[in-house]
């Protein structure tokens, strides 16, 4: 996945990011999401590795240990500095709806 594909991430992607504030391994990982979103985001195994697999050949999380049937995850600086991004983005669209909306009756 390119740089340029990762501008903007889908909401899956930015919860996951999120979810790997703190190791966790894959299950870990889609209960977080579940939990974070209050039930809203929900990744099954295919999807969750996809996106991890993409996320790791991008920097953007590192594997941090392996035992049988289980890696660890949690995201680097450049994964970091991704969030952030994306969490700026996703406030400016609130501020920008939240102008509109409070002038309709």
């Amino acid at each position: 996945m390119p740089r340029e594909a990762l501008k903007t991430l889908s909401e899956p992607m930015y919860y996951v990011l999120l979810s790997l504030t703190e190791e966790r391994c894959g299950i870990e990982i889609m209960s977080k999401v579940n939990e974070i979103s209050g039930g809203r985001v929900s990744i099954g195994p295919g999807t969750l590795y996809t996106m991890l697999s993409k996320f790791e050949s991008n920097d953007l999380i590192r594997c941090v240990s392996v035992e049988p049937k289980r890696k660890n995850y949690i995201i680097t600086n450049l994964g970091i500095a991704m969030l952030r991004e994306e969490y700026a983005r996703i406030a400016c669209l609130a501020a920008d709806g939240r102008a509109i909306m409070e002038g309709l009756k």
